[in-house]
Formats: structure tokens, sequence, C-alpha cells
């Protein structure tokens, strides 16, 4: 059976590649006599796995040694609780900006533990743009700023890094980590759910600056203190060992393919032949403003959405898959993380002028 091209916004494609030499090493991982889901998480096999994995992410985003990395559990959602009760050391405030759905989950979650300024929000224009910092009214009480820097379900993406001075900027960055390079010097704190541009759902990069380490209150569950994670390198509890192998796969293909700076060339002529079709098109649109336009989820909409499903159908015809958008948006989303190939983008941009040829 031939793989389908898969347009899923996450759980998302992965390299073929670390597929199949996830497969290759299914039952027998090194000469081990075991699968990786097989092993103690405290033995030297796995050990020396997630010891490579986090090796090869600091290379990969150039990650200096005052920052920790933590693999966690608990998706970026759980992060949304974990960045107040563990950041906001006393301040009674924290400045978040709304670009979208998973900006605003962040926003509601805070909101149980300090008073959320909004210090600039996208809503007004059914958040389709990236509000400009000179815009931002920030509290001079707040602990930390907040962004979501790419908003799968809307499409928009920050093409630019916020300067929030000594304020310690935190970035939920799950939808498009290790599609560029990032400067991390520029960030109190990133985070990420694995499945989108690393492995497997079930897995949560933090990277968090050293000296924002143990600030949570004396109250604070232990599963939710980032110095408690840190102190036992990720292994509080057992991790999920087989995610973080998977990751640890991918970072290593992303190194042989010419790390962040190649991918992020390749991402922005993947994204390229798309918007160029929708810019060029009558019948399909895109409804986020250009300069804020996301390289990994693109959103467009058909003229009619009865049209909607004929498209799915056809779509799926040629072995295109995960192409409805999302029901707060509607119409369609591409999502073309790094492993998505050209050749697949390509297909997509042929079929939709022919659908929309066959309908014009």
């Amino acid at each position: 059976m031939s793989r389908v091209i898969n347009f899923s916004a996450g759980p998302a494609v992965l390299p073929e590649e670390v597929l199949r030499q996830a497969a290759e090493e299914m039952l027998d991982w090194h000469a081990s006599g075991m699968c990786v889901m097989e092993m103690s998480h405290r033995g030297p096999e796995f050990i020396a796995i997630a010891e490579r994995a986090e090796a090869d992410l600091r290379e990969l985003m150039g990650i200096p040694g005052e920052y920790r990395v933590l693999f966690l559990q608990g998706g970026a959602t759980l992060q949304f609780a974990m960045v107040p009760l563990n950041l906001l050391a006393g301040k009674p405030a924290a400045d978040y900006v709304d670009t979208g759905e998973w900006s605003k989950k962040a926003i509601k979650e805070a909101q149980k533990f300090c008073r959320v300024n909004v210090a600039a929000s996208a809503a007004d224009a059914k958040y389709t743009y990236m509000p400009e910092q000179a815009g931002w009214r920030l509290d001079p009480d707040a602990a930390y700023v907040h962004v979501c820097s790419n908003e799968t379900i809307g499409g928009v993406e920050l093409h630019w890094v916020p300067d929030t001075g000594e304020v310690p900027l935190v970035v939920d960055m799950s939808s498009h980590i290790l599609s560029r390079p990032v400067d991390v010097t520029r960030y109190g704190l990133i985070y990420a759910g694995a499945q989108k541009n690393i492995g497997p759902a079930g897995l949560t990069i933090v990277i968090v600056r050293e000296n924002l380490l143990g600030r949570a209150p004396k109250s604070a569950p232990s599963m939710l203190d980032y110095k408690v994670h840190a102190d036992a390198q990720s292994m509080l509890n057992t991790p999920p060992t087989y995610a973080v192998y998977i990751a640890g796969l991918v970072f290593q293909w992303l190194k042989r393919q010419g790390g962040l700076a190649e991918m992020e060339r390749r991402n922005v002529a993947k994204a390229k032949v798309l918007y160029d079709l929708l810019d060029a098109s009558a019948f399909y649109r895109s409804p986020v403003r250009k300069t804020d336009r996301s390289r990994m989820n693109v959103p467009f909409t058909l003229p009619d959405p009865a049209l909607d499903a004929a498209f799915l159908k056809g779509a799926a015809e040629r072995g295109m898959v995960q192409l409805k958008g999302h029901r707060s948006v509607g119409g369609m989303r591409a999502s073309l993380y790094n492993a998505m190939p050209l050749e697949g983008v390509q297909r997509l941009v042929d079929y939709m002028r022919e659908f929309g040829a066959k309908r014009a």
C-alpha cells in the first residue's frame, strides 16, 4: 500500500526515513535484544537515547548552557498552567497577546492564577493577522509576556521576535519549532508539543532559562514544577520513552538534511508554491494578511462552502488527506511541516488548479 500525502495539522507527517529506521529497530535496538518501548527509562540504553536527543536538539537550535531542556508530558496545553504557576513568582499579573484559538486557551488557563492583561488582540479581524508590537499595551506589573508564535488553526505566524526588555518572553512554538533558526537567548521560555515538527503526540519540549527555575510556590505539585523536572533530568517519573526516541531520530534526520537553515529554505519554497496559487486565483482565497502568513499551516477557502465536500473527496481519491479546515475557521487547511516534501505541495497545487478550472 502506498503512503498518502498527509496534510494533517497534528499528529502530523513524519520523515519516512525516520519511520523506516524505527521499524528496523523495533524488535532489537542496537543489539540490545529489546524494543525501546520495553527498556527501563533508568537503564543505560535509554539514558543514552535521551542524552543524545537533548544534545542534538541543543546543537540544532544553538541552545546555550544556561538553558535547561525538559522532555515533559501533558502536551502544550499543560504548559498553559505550568507557565504561570512557575513564572509569576509573587507578581500579580502576566501579559498575553491574543493571536488565535491557542492564545485564547492559554489566557483562560492563566486567569486561574493571576490577572491577565491582554496586551493586544487580533480578534477584531477574526485572528487573521499578528498585532504589531507598537500597539501592545504591556502591564508594568507583569511577570512575563506570552505569545503563541504560530497559530495552527488560523494560519498566522510571528516572523519577528518581540522585544520585552527585562521581562521574560514566553512563546508557544508548537506549530513551527525546528522549521527555521531561532535565537534562543531572546526568550525566557519556549515550549512546544511534539506532534507537529518533532515526533509523536505525548511529548512536550520545554526550553527554559536557568534563572527562571525554582520560582514555583511550595504548594505546587512536584509534577508541575520546572525545577523538580530539571533536577531529575526529565525523569521524575517514567517519561514517554518511545516518543523521546522518535524525536531523537527526527533531530538526527534534521542534522543530515543540513539543519534549520536548510529547513527554512525548504519551508519558504513549499509555502511559496501554495501561496502563489492562492494569490493568483480568483477561485481560492487566503484569509491571512500577507505579512503574517504561516509557512506551516495554510488555511484557504473555496468560493462556496457547498464545494468543500467535493474538494475533499477528490483530494482523497488522489491520495491527499487531512485537508479539512478547523471548524472555527472552515474551508481547507494544508499543514506543510518539515517532513512534507515539496512534491506533496506541488501535487496539491496541481489538483487545486484542476478543481478550480472545472468549477470556475
